[in-house]
């Protein structure tokens, strides 16, 4: 079963849902193919979901609050990612990416030792299902740019901007 409920956050709704091996979902409620990919996730994962909360759930409300105070800069709330054996290793490439830095697709794709896979790459990162915990954001694009997030540009940039605030790096106003 998933368990899903609501969280408030400072760029706004985001739904999060749990199982009882932890944290599969969290996006925004204004994402435009959120209930298709809730419905993906019940097939990947073979349940249902219904609203409610859980551990996995609190631990991570308690993680975001952190980390849009400036307190946190990694998640340690257990994630279960259904997906592909190749979108499986792109996320967890992701959470390599340190607090505050960013990355280019074609960054990822090289340190994935598939140089000719950017597209590939970038479609996984679409696919992310936690958005924040797993760091999705920091990817930008070669030429230095905000490229694509299921939450809209504006929330990309406000959390690169927000990371680069708290982790002590000079902040590269070009990118804002």
């Amino acid at each position: 079963m998933i368990k899903t409920t609501n969280i408030e956050t400072p760029l706004g709704e985001m739904i999060a849902g749990a199982t009882e091996d932890g944290v599969c979902l969290l996006e925004f409620t204004d994402r435009r193919m959120l209930s298709s990919e809730l419905k993906d996730l019940e097939r990947l994962l073979e349940t249902t979901s219904e609203e409610g909360d859980s551990r996995y759930i609190k631990l991570l409300r308690k993680q975001l609050d952190e980390y849009f105070e400036g307190k946190r800069k990694e998640f340690s709330v257990p994630l279960v990612i259904p997906g592909t054996e190749f979108q499986r290793i792109v996320w967890k490439e992701l959470l390599n990416i340190p607090f505050g830095s960013t990355r280019s697709y074609q960054e990822q794709a090289d340190i994935l030792d598939k140089p000719g896979s950017v597209r590939a790459v970038a479609n996984a990162n679409g696919m992310n299902r936690i958005s924040i915990v797993i760091p999705c954001h920091r990817v930008i694009g070669s030429n230095g740019h905000l490229t694509g997030y299921g939450g809209g540009l504006k929330r990309k940039k406000w959390l690169l901007y927000h990371e680069k605030k708290y982790s002590g790096k000079a902040v590269d106003l070009d990118l804002f």
